[in-house]
């Protein structure tokens, strides 16, 4: 026969009710319904939890894994070191090609007149100042220091190349891409020096700790757009001649 006070099948547990202030046996665990205690989140200062809560602990281990999921990039950065050493071997030894006549180069006297045949004014002074520009530019995106600038000097030159192809071929009256009178080299260069200022130069290079190589963003648009506008400049202020007009 059930007792008086039978509360079911298990007539040692009685459950109170939620209203009620009689807190639950053996723990705590149901007295939140009774007595709710201010969560970790949402007073991370409390004296119960101490100085370091819980919710500050999870945004420390976000921080850390974000600190940590930038370091983990694979083989990225020797992709973009890669890249530079490429580009800037390309450029330097182009350069002294210019300066000095190597490898079949043109020397100082060739690249003046050619130069001059291409309607460049100043080209004296311009001869040197194309061929060093080359040699260090190209010098500085192997070492990684200050690449943007290097990259957008590098990208201002070849943009008056291909300027200066593009309208010796209206003036003869033909347009080609394709070697050997093509454009596709310049084209190609300029495609991988704006893909090195938007990137960065990564993290093996002289640049490693600075903020284009961290985190480009507006730093790097500007030197894209300084690099294409200082190459239209050069262009108009040193020659003058519309090559699609």
């Amino acid at each position: 026969m059930p007792s008086a006070t039978y509360g079911g099948d298990f007539e040692t547990t009685t459950i109170p009710h939620y209203n009620s202030g009689t807190p639950a046996p053996g723990g705590r665990g149901l007295g939140l319904l009774s007595g709710p205690e201010p969560l970790p989140y949402v007073q991370p200062g409390s004296a119960e939890h101490g100085a370091h809560a819980p919710a500050d602990l999870i945004g420390d281990e976000f921080v850390d894994d974000r600190v940590r999921a930038a370091g983990r990039r694979g083989t990225q950065h020797l992709g973009l070191l890669l890249l530079r050493v490429g580009v800037g071997t390309i450029l330097v030894a182009h350069g002294l090609q210019k300066a000095f006549g190597w490898w079949g180069g043109q020397g100082l006297a060739g690249f003046r007149n050619s130069l001059s045949d291409m309607g460049y004014q100043h080209a004296d002074v311009l001869t040197y100042l194309a061929a060093g520009t080359q040699i260090a530019a190209g010098l500085l995106l192997v070492l990684g220091l200050f690449t943007p600038v290097a990259a957008a000097a590098a990208l201002a030159y070849l943009l008056n190349g291909v300027l200066a192809n593009l309208a010796a071929q209206h003036q003869a009256g033909y347009f080609a891409f394709f070697v050997p009178d093509g454009n596709q080299f310049q084209v190609l260069m300029i495609t991988a020096l704006a893909a090195i200022i938007l990137v960065g130069p990564g993290r093996y290079g002289f640049d490693a700790g600075r903020g284009w190589a961290r985190r480009p963003f507006i730093g790097s648009f500007a030197a894209l757009l300084l690099g294409i506008g200082g190459g239209i400049a050069i262009w108009v202020l040193l020659n003058g001649h519309n090559p699609l007009g």
